[in-house]
């Protein structure tokens, strides 16, 4: 990436190829900082480093890579932050540069191996660097969030020299310099008054006569406060996982970056081995990163890991910036021992990195909706490969990406767990064809006669429910059966979704809210009728079925609170919840071995989105789900509600066929040149106007075609489909135009769009985003 300097806010080359003889006679040796302002345009800008920021005896104000600095920029010389990604001597002309303003941080923020991890995600994500930066480095630890600024008291070198020949008219004086120059650690003037038993009327007197130092630092105003749960020892593992746990050390051991598939079955015991392999990790002075999908895990995973591990960290978005510091500082200063969290974990600061996992790697929430969009899975192998280290990815139901790349890449390697532990039998699974007249006869609820009458066994038989519907709200749909009129979102198009809980209706994409009308606002029919269900109308009716049973609705609506999650699943494994009911997030993970009873309320909810992974996100969530019950003693079943029992993906979840599955899906994939056997990116334009955003979005799909074919030759075709609407053609009052890029490889992508869209000015209030490798094509 270039490095421009900033004389009068643009961007320009220190130095031309033929410089004139008053230019060479001006340059001196300096030292010259390449500075990335964090919210300003891409490239890195040069500045020269004044004397007081070299001296390596005020660390606090000694600048270096990694750290923040505010700096004069544009025309106006208007202070800016940014980042320092380099320093280095060398023959300028200082009068052509700008100095540093100031250094805002004592110590590094970010390692020379995390600055070129984020270069590398900027170039790859076509983001700027700035933006990337200001992503990785949470904001808790920017603003120093739960610190105090203090005054540090030191005795100089010098002075502590000549100690003994210092004469002090004052005792007090005397015992406070001596209680200070034998400290092990630098005092504030109130800690130093204290153990000299003196006022700090002395002190002040020695900071007068230069006898001590102060120097600004920042201390932890309240240390976090972890309860640590009783140990527990390594379990016995079965000879599948044996073998895994064998072929990880190996890679362990090798000081190599591998990457590792471990495919296993629902209740096979993946965490163990990665458990035993931390454990590995850990005996020899290094640290682990473990990836989780949902915050729903969180308390799960940190409980099993801090029964095992004398330090845990946690990062997830739940956190205050004040408890996100403090860890961030724990695990700078090399005191942690796993850190535990979601995608943006995998920027831990590890000084002694020796392992990543990501569990239940095929989970969409590890790709970033916003910019930098990145997948944490290729993050993590960047930085594995980087720092020479395996990288583990866990699931029962494996990304296709990462399957595939199991089979043909050698730095892959598939390791399996085909079997649950103590080889329990995976449950049974019954589809109900709701499309069977029998079952519209069982009431008007959401819940068939078959699924009634198991219910009705396993909380006879004492044992626990699960019920998946990935729908939030009570009503999904508020429609007029006399005129057709549909309740949308006045921003978005969307249909609005009533929560009787509060009584309004609800858009889940912009959070509008309005009251639900009693008659059709168009022909003003009292007819008008709420139909669809949600997760509150399922709680409503499973509760009005069951009275006598404790029913509890877990979705991102219920659990709001914080630690809410932590509370329910604590509730669910103690016992004191019969039924548990909710979204995906309970699909996920979780392990309770009274569980003998899942139920999926419709699995059709995502099939037929216009999304090609549409049939592998079904198929996982109906195998995931089915995998949380027959994980103890009691075994147990599954019964999915479907309107198309027959459907590829729904039939193979029900026989707990992952291999099937992934075969019939990859030859239709590499049919149509999708991911894996292909490259993606995608373009959405959104603005207020629909024709302008329309024709800003043709515009710029041209720009990219004509690039593209200035670019291609013999092997850098780019497939250009588009511009189209999007299928969420309007969202928070703006049109979206989408348009998709398709290539063997992401090279050629790349470079396309980064050709194109280097000038490209959009009209005022049009917006576009580039997502390289997209998940959610919606």
């Amino acid at each position: 990436m270039r490095k421009p300097c900033d004389t009068m806010g643009q961007q320009q080359n220190l130095f031309d190829d033929q410089q004139a003889e008053w230019e060479l006679d001006a340059q001196q040796q300096r030292r010259v900082a390449s500075i990335v302002i964090a919210s300003g345009p891409d490239g890195a800008f040069d500045y020269d480093t004044p004397e007081g920021f070299c001296d390596a005896e005020r660390p606090d104000r000694l600048l270096v890579p990694g750290k923040r600095v505010s700096v004069p920029f544009g025309r106006g010389n208007r202070l800016a932050t940014g980042y320092c990604v380099a320093v280095e001597t060398k023959s300028v002309d200082p009068s052509r540069l700008k100095p540093l303003a100031r250094v805002l941080d004592a110590e590094s923020l970010l390692s020379p191996a995390m600055l070129r991890l984020t270069r590398w995600m900027a170039e790859y994500y076509l983001c700027p660097w700035g933006q990337v930066l200001e992503a990785v480095v949470p904001a808790g630890v920017r603003s120093q969030a739960g610190t105090r600024q203090v005054k540090l008291l030191h005795v100089p070198p010098d002075v502590k020299a000549r100690l003994g020949e210092i004469k002090l008219r004052s005792k007090q004086q005397a015992a406070a310099l001596k209680k200070l120059a034998t400290s092990d650690r630098p005092l504030t003037a109130t800690e130093l008054a204290k153990e000299a038993r003196c006022t700090t009327g002395p002190v002040q007197q020695l900071l007068k006569h230069g006898l001590i130092e102060a120097t600004a630092a920042r201390v932890v105003n309240n240390p976090l406060d972890e309860l640590i749960p009783d140990r527990e020892q390594p379990l016995e593992l079965n000879s599948d996982q044996q073998k895994a746990l064998d072929a990880t050390v190996a890679a362990l051991d090798a000081g190599k970056s591998r990457g590792l598939l471990l495919h296993g079955v629902t209740g096979s015991g993946k965490t163990e081995v990665y458990l035993q392999a931390i454990e590995h990790v850990v005996s020899f002075g290094r640290q682990a990163i473990v990836l989780v999908p949902e915050i729903s895990l969180t308390p799960q995973t940190v409980r099993r890991f801090r029964a095992r591990f004398d330090s845990i960290a946690v990062l997830h978005s739940h956190l205050s910036n004040v408890e996100r510091h403090l860890h961030w500082q724990k695990i700078a200063r090399g005191e942690v021992q796993v850190i535990v969290g979601a995608r943006s974990a995998v920027f831990a600061p590890t000084p002694h990195l020796g392992l990543i996992v990501i569990d239940e790697e095929h989970e969409s929430t590890f790709k970033q909706d916003s910019a930098p969009r990145y997948q944490a899975r290729d993050v993590a192998w960047q930085r594995a490969t980087a720092e020479g280290i395996p990288l583990m990815l866990g699931s029962a139901t494996p990304s296709l990406e990462a399957w595939q790349r199991a089979q043909d890449d050698p730095q892959f390697e598939l390791l399996s767990l085909p079997k649950r532990v103590l080889d329990r039998p995976m449950p049974d699974v019954l589809n109900i064809n709701l499309r069977d007249p029998g079952q519209a006869k069982f009431g008007k609820g959401g819940i068939s006669r078959q699924l009634h009458q198991a219910m009705q066994v396993a909380l006879r038989d004492q044992g626990q429910i699960i019920l998946l519907l990935n729908r939030r709200g009570y009503s999904t749909h508020i429609q007029c059966p006399g005129c057709g009129f549909a309740l949308k979102c006045k921003e978005c198009e969307i249909s609005l979704t009533y929560h009787r809980q509060h009584n309004a209706a609800l858009c889940h994409y912009c959070d509008h809210e309005e009251p639900p009308p009693k008659v059709c606002p168009d022909c003003r029919s009292p007819a008008i009728r709420y139909s669809g269900q949600g997760t509150q109308k399922l709680e409503d009716e499973i509760s009005s079925r069951f009275p006598q049973h404790t029913v509890v609705r877990m979705d991102t609506d219920s659990m709001r609170k914080h630690g809410s999650h932590e509370e329910v699943l604590s509730r669910f494994r103690a016992g004191e919840i019969d039924i548990l009911l909710g979204t995906q997030m309970i699909a996920k993970g979780l392990d309770f071995p009274n569980v003998t009873l899942v139920g999926v309320v419709n699995a059709d909810t995502a099939l037929h989105l216009t999304d090609f992974r549409a049939a592998e996100r079904t198929f996982q969530l109906v195998a995931q789900v089915a995998g949380r019950t027959g994980r103890g003693s009691k075994g147990g079943r599954v019964l999915v509600q479907t309107l198309q029992p027959e459907h590829p993906a729904i039939a193979a979840a029900a026989r707990h066929d992952y291999l099937g599955f992934a075969a019939a899906e990859l030859a239709s994939r590499e049919m149509l040149q999708y991911p894996p056997f292909g490259s993606m990116a995608r373009i959405v334009v959104r603005g207020p106007d629909e024709e302008i955003t329309r024709a800003t979005a043709e515009q710029l799909a041209d720009r990219v075609r004509k690039a593209a074919r200035e670019l291609e030759g013999a092997t850098l075709a780019v497939r250009v489909l588009g511009p189209c609407p999007a299928p969420i053609t309007k969202l928070r009052n703006e049109f979206r135009f989408h348009m998709q890029f398709q290539s063997a490889t992401i090279e050629p992508i790349q470079l396309a769009l980064r050709s194109a869209t280097k000038s490209f000015r959009a009209p005022a209030k049009v917006r576009w985003i580039v997502d390289i490798d997209p998940w959610d094509m919606q």
